[in-house]
């Protein structure tokens, strides 16, 4: 039996189109970095966001969503989280298999693509005081924006109700 193949961004707009959320799509060219994403993408309004695909030391995994410029500090996020041991980067083809995106593509989007529930999202307190979240639809030649409340809304509709903690700034003392 081979795997789904992953959902498109045509098949993520249909789904939002379902759940009756907004979905303003902005083209342009591919975008990999942040730094990218501020000169290319123009004026989009809303909170702009980075997203941290990691596994801790049992192989569970989380994908963390905040604000493009947050600092994140990764050395003590894993307490924050209440994960098991330091946290490491998922690999780009564990990131294919759970979330069906590549690097460079990573989103809270991409819960779509986790039909076992795999993976805990998480969405910084910070980001979600924007009304506006802005992120890759499973592509990075686009950025969709959505109401924060929006943001819930879908990521509950494919299993995953978001964690929305304080990741942000500095954590617990080692």
């Amino acid at each position: 039996m081979t795997a789904p193949l992953p959902a498109t961004p045509d098949d993520l707009f249909a789904a939002l189109d379902r759940l009756g959320i907004a979905h303003p799509t902005v083209s342009h060219p591919p975008l990999f970095t942040v730094e990218q994403s501020r000169s290319l993408r123009g004026t989009i309004p809303g909170g702009h966001t980075k997203n941290l695909f990691l596994k801790d030391k049992k192989g569970v995994l989380f994908l963390v969503t905040a604000l493009e410029d947050a600092a994140i500090e990764l050395k003590s996020l894993h307490r924050v989280l209440g994960a098991t041991g330091r946290f490491s980067f998922g690999s780009a083809d564990l990131m294919l298999e759970t979330l069906g995106v590549a690097p460079g593509a990573v989103t809270p989007f991409g819960a779509i693509n986790d039909t076992v529930g795999r993976i805990t999202v998480v969405l910084d307190a910070a980001l979600m005081q924007h009304a506006i979240v802005n992120a890759h639809p499973l592509v990075n030649t686009m950025t969709t924006s959505i109401a924060r409340g929006d943001l819930v809304k879908f990521l509950e509709s494919t299993g995953h109700p978001p964690r929305i903690v304080a990741v942000t700034g500095p954590g617990p003392e080692s």
